[in-house]
């Protein structure tokens, strides 16, 4: 077989026109040893902190220390995979995470694989991970409502669009379960919602995910992952991942959810690393600067000012105490760093008060201005009157007699908590709750055996959605007035009156 010249003069000009010249400089070091999710690597001098690196096998790592002759890196993957000698390359980015409408409705991890078995996540956009949050000209006053659909919460301590609160309490007493409804809630609202669940077991995640699309809510909702087994840089930048993802939704001008499920996780993870690294322990071995390793995360939820589209993130992170010791070092952190905190108490857990709200120490630094003006004038004082009763309910413990008022009072305490008990998963809308608080309130329930309170609850709910949706439309018109259900002569205040009492002439309690 022979070739002619012109065919072989036409392949060479062929490839020399094909031919690429730009050179691929790029730095290059040296593993020197690696272990626990960590490698120390010599020769990367021109690194930056938070820099990516890339290890033999498509292995990505962070780097995280910078020393005067080798860098700290945490590795992002299968450290055992690594092996002392090792060629790493520095790749010049910033750790970025897919983020866009493509991640809405899946399960993935921190650094955006999918976890879910739906195929490869299709965005073109790229968010980096840690970014500097909105400064104070770039924000503007939580004023809307975030409703978590659970009366207790939605009356004593609001949460408004743009605001960080707090769930806390030991492990067990329903903190997840809180925010699984605050998340069903958003259904029809147009939120987006994150559930980032950190240094949790598969086994639980599964169930959240299960209980999200049983009830419709993985439509808009992202799980990221970093579980039990994930290595501790994934449950460290976890948190960041998710925040980059609401972030996109909230620069476009919409509203996102976030639930850090929970913080404690990722403080140990973060410590895991830093006495890795050497750096020098402080309170309880955690490292100096673990404050500012909260601090940055959650001043990253906000609400943005107009002139930037009003675009907002509310996030509730929860931290795990132990045997309900909230002056421990993390709770105290984060307690000091967002805008009020659900205390959830054991003891009120274990006697089936479900959400177990402590109402004297819970509380929301935005108070009203994140609640609906009917909601506020119903729920005004509900706070205080439920911590007074529980002081007066241990007085009557001792035995004493009391007086007519103050049998009153704990009679009506004694419905008023059997009232915000709450099913899980069963959210309810705004209306319902002022309805069903405004009796309370009133008295219209000092007649119903406690035993009934709940069987009344289900009975007068139906008996309005089926019978009386006049008296819904009504309220809801007027959420926003600042008379409804504060004037006795207010045509709204008037209408659920006359509704929950033809309810209470027909109630029959069983």
């Amino acid at each position: 077989m022979k070739f002619s010249a012109d065919e072989i003069a036409s392949v060479i000009q062929e490839e020399i026109k094909q031919y690429d010249s730009q050179i691929d400089v790029r730095e290059v070091g040296t593993v020197l040893e690696v272990g626990d999710g960590i490698a120390r690597v010599h020769g990367l001098t021109g690194v930056a902190a938070g820099e990516m690196v890339e290890f033999p096998g498509g292995i990505r790592g962070l780097a995280f220390n910078l020393e005067e002759n080798s860098v700290g890196v945490i590795i992002l993957g299968d450290f055992l995979k690594i092996n002392e000698g090792d060629e790493v390359k520095a790749l010049n980015q910033l750790l970025s995470v897919p983020v866009g409408p493509a991640v809405v409705g899946r399960v993935i991890d921190p650094l955006g694989n999918p976890l879910d078995g739906k195929g490869p996540i299709s965005s073109n956009e790229t968010r980096p991970v840690e970014v500097i949050a909105p400064g104070v000209a770039e924000r503007k006053g939580v004023h809307e409502p975030m409703q978590t659909g659970i009366k207790a919460v939605d009356a004593m301590t609001p949460v408004g669009r743009g605001q960080r609160e707090l769930v806390i309490g030991d492990r067990k007493t329903g903190k997840t379960a809180i925010c699984i409804d605050a998340i069903i809630n958003q259904k029809e609202t147009g939120v987006k919602c994150f559930y980032v669940a950190v240094g949790q077991k598969d086994s639980s995640v599964a169930g959240v995910i299960k209980i999200l699309e049983e009830n419709g809510a993985m439509d808009y909702t992202t799980v990221i992952v970093a579980g039990a087994s994930a290595p501790a840089p994934l449950q460290y930048i976890g948190p960041y991942a998710g925040t980059s993802m609401a972030e996109y939704f909230m620069w476009k001008g919409e509203h996102c959810l976030i639930v850090y499920d929970d913080l404690s996780k990722q403080a140990n993870a973060y410590r895991e690393l830093s006495l890795l690294m050497r750096r020098p322990p402080g309170r309880e071995a955690f490292p100096g600067d673990v404050f500012y390793c909260h601090s940055r995360l959650l001043e990253r939820s906000c609400k943005l000012n107009d002139e930037l589209g009003a675009g907002s993130i509310t996030s509730l992170p929860i931290i795990e105490t132990l045997e309900g010791e909230v002056s421990a070092y993390i709770p105290t952190n984060v307690i000091s760093i967002t805008d009020g905190q659900i205390y959830l108490q054991p003891d009120l857990f274990f006697a089936g008060v479900r959400p177990a709200m402590n109402a004297g120490i819970s509380v929301s630094r935005v108070g009203g201005d994140a609640q609906v003006k009917a909601m506020k004038n119903v729920a005004g004082g509900l706070r205080l009157t439920l911590a007074a009763f529980r002081e007066l309910e241990a007085f009557a413990q001792l035995g004493t007699d009391l007086d007519a008022e103050t049998q009153k009072n704990l009679d009506r305490g004694y419905r008023m908590v059997e009232l915000l008990k709450q099913g899980q998963y069963k959210p309810l809308a705004v209306v319902d709750q002022i309805m069903l608080i405004y009796a309370g309130n009133e008295g219209f329930l000092d007649e119903v055996p406690v035993k009934n309170i709940s069987q009344w609850e289900e009975e007068f709910l139906t008996f309005i959605h089926d019978k009386k949706s006049d008296v819904l439309q009504v309220l809801g018109d007027n959420l926003n007035d600042g008379k409804a259900m504060k004037s006795e002569e207010h045509e709204t205040t008037q209408a659920v009156r006359a509704a929950i009492e033809e309810f209470n002439r027909s109630f029959k309690p069983h």
